[in-house]
Order: structure tokens, then sequence, then C-alpha cells
């Protein structure tokens, strides 16, 4: 299907990978973008977005810049605010500067001190695989997308943003960026952190089988899936959201010494009790998805 109208004529993707290419197929799809400007490190990612169309040209140069309506910054999120800097000295005053991290408040904090027009994103999408081959058009497609404006926030910008999201199927939720990573620290950046955890710890265990990893079946990958995330974005997050992290794996901690007492002290009653309760959280989330 495509949109009536164009939303920007020409938009700009610092880091052509499976959100950046994601966006923009399915925008070029929807014929909402006329051009599609990719940059990145490494020139054979491009070469490779470009094939597959996501993007029209690329550059390594920020000053083919001067005439986007809007940029994406799909960085890892330790040099989004660097990338936004630099980019913003090649922009019109007007033109939207947005990012796609799951880390925001340290970002917008520091952006709007340098009054930059820019609006705090991220999509709630992915999966395990990285790079614009990984890239499809209904990534996003019932997806929730979180922004994040403060009253600082150019609300043309703002409105066009939340446009730009709907479009390619995903729902906009408005947030404030320090209960954004708040939240995030809770149900993405700590099930990352347990997943590589977990994996480590099994594939350190050859005192026990040198084949212990041969044995593993479908629960077990399906737990482990996200540890095949890129590494190098969540070192970033980790160190970027590294507070609320921290407190998370607390928490974390202490549920587990819990089950842990229960285990030593054979306490089947306990055991029950919070697998039941966890087995029930687990269910509503499952309903809650399929409902909406």
């Amino acid at each position: 299907m495509e949109s009536d109208f164009i939303l920007f004529d020409k938009m700009a993707i610092i880091g052509v990978g499976l959100i950046g290419g994601s966006l923009a197929l399915k925008l070029k799809e929807l014929k909402m973008v006329n051009t599609v400007i990719g940059f990145g490190r490494t020139e054979q990612n491009l070469i490779d977005a470009k094939k597959i169309g996501a993007i029209d040209e690329y550059y390594t140069d920020f000053s083919h810049l001067k005439d986007v309506d809007i940029v994406i910054v799909a960085t890892p999120v330790s040099s989004i605010v660097h990338i936004a800097k630099q980019v913003a000295q090649f922009c019109r005053k007007d033109t939207i500067i947005t990012d796609v991290g799951s880390v925001k408040e340290d970002i917008v904090q520091e952006l709007e001190r340098q009054h930059i027009n820019f609006v705090g994103g991220h999509p709630i999408a992915g999966t395990e695989n990285s790079g614009a081959k990984a890239a499809f058009s209904s990534l996003f497609v019932n997806r929730r997308c979180v922004l994040t404006p403060t009253k600082r926030t150019d609300q043309a910008a703002l409105t066009q943003l939340k446009l730009m999201w709907e479009s390619v199927g995903a729902k906009v939720i408005m947030m404030e960026p320090s209960l954004h990573d708040k939240i995030f620290a809770a149900i993405s950046h700590l099930p990352h952190v347990i997943a590589y955890s977990l994996m480590k710890c099994a594939d350190s265990m050859d005192d026990i089988d040198k084949n212990i990893m041969s044995y593993s079946a479908g629960g077990f990958l399906d737990f482990t899936r996200i540890a095949s995330s890129d590494p190098e974005m969540w070192r970033d997050i980790c160190i970027m959201n590294k507070s609320n992290i921290i407190e998370m794996i607390r928490r974390f901690e202490e549920e587990l010494g819990e089950i842990k007492k229960a285990i030593n002290a054979s306490d089947g009653h306990r055991l029950y009790e919070d697998f039941y309760t966890s087995q029930q959280a687990r269910d509503n989330l499952l309903e809650l998805n399929k409902n909406e």
C-alpha cells in the first residue's frame, strides 16, 4: 500500500543496520520519502543496503547532509551524542535529528543543552541479527515505539516523527527519558545481561563434560537467543544505563537468592508458589500481547 503524501523529501540514516534499514525499506515502500542517503563505517554494509533498496546513495562525508529533512542516528548508543553534534553542524536548523537507541536520558539531556533539534526515539523491535542484510520492511508492524519528548522538544518535529513511526506500523508511546531508562533496564537490558551470563556459564562447564553444549535443547536455545545480539551494542547500553541496570541486577539477585534458599531447604511449597506466580505473570503477558 502506498501513502498519498511525501513525509520527507530527503532522509539520512547514520548506521544502516537492521533498524535503520527496515525503517527505510518501509518508508520507501509506502513512497513517503523520495531519497534515502546512508552513512556508515563499513562500505560493504552500505553497498548491501543499496542492493536491497534501503538507500539510494551513500557517503562518508557529513557535508552531504545539508539538504536533508531528517537524520536517523542508528548507531551504538555511546556514539549517538557525538554523531548528532557532528551532524548538526551540516544540517539546516529545522532538520529533525532523532535516534533509535535503547538508552535515552543522558542522550536527550546533552543534545538539548547543545540546542539541537533532537527528539529521542526507541522502536521496540529487532532480532538477534544485525547489518543491512537483516533488514525487512515489516519489522515495526504491531510493535511499540517510544518517543521521549521534553518541554524543549519542537512540537512540529514530534508530530512528524509520530506520524512516521505510525505509518510503518508501530504504536507510538510518549514517555519521559528517565522513566524510559528505568523500564527498559528491567524488561530489556537485564534479560540480555542474564542471557549473556547464562551462555558464558554453560560454555565454561567443560569440567562436567567437554561436549555439554551438544545436549542443549529448545528451552536453552530459546532462553539464550538474545545472547546472539551485537556485543558492541549491548556493551554500550550497559555502560550508558549503568545505574538502572545495576539496580535491576540487584533485584534479580535477591529473587534468585530466595529460590536458592528454597531449593537448599527442600521447601517445595515455596518453590511451587514462586514458580506458579511467575507462570501466571508470563501467561498474562502473552494474553496482553495477543489482545493488542
